[in-house]
């Protein structure tokens, strides 16, 4: 199977990214946004959790934060964990906090597309993936960090 432009964008994300703002995470094992936050720990990357209902408490070990303004930076990608039609609001946040956080990437999950934000977020200079998710890609392109 050939890599197409789409994959060698993707690796090339998820091999200079280090630091991801995970926006929606949870503290409950059985929601997806823990277990991708669970896996993305395990390949290396530092995740700091964005929920505003949970803030000041932790997951995975990790301080959550209420907002991507709260959170500390540098981080590298923004992976969203919302409805599509709320990722617009999010997306604009990490387009205003890109120069002082260092936000280069906006990952909206599966079942996330928000095409306004996406060219919101790509006039802005960023770097926009919709409908997918960093496990399943860091698995289907052969990523898998070495333990």
């Amino acid at each position: 199977m050939s890599k197409t432009d789409t994959d060698d964008m993707l690796v090339g994300i998820l091999e200079t990214i280090n630091t991801i703002a995970l926006v929606g995470a949870s503290n409950k094992t059985e929601r997806p946004s823990y277990q991708v936050m669970e896996f993305m720990q395990g390949q290396g990357y530092k995740i700091i959790p964005i929920n505003p209902g949970l803030a000041g408490g932790t997951i995975l070990g990790e301080t959550v934060y209420a907002s991507l303004q709260e959170a500390p930076g540098p981080f590298d990608m923004v992976d969203i964990f919302r409805a599509s039609d709320a990722a617009g609001e999010t997306v604009r946040e990490a387009i205003t906090l890109s120069d002082d956080k260092g936000v280069t990437v906006v990952w909206m999950q599966l079942g996330v597309t928000n095409d306004k934000a996406k060219g919101e977020a790509e006039a802005a200079g960023l770097v926009v993936v919709q409908n997918r998710c960093p496990k399943i890609e860091i698995k289907r392109l052969g990523l898998l960090a070495e333990h």
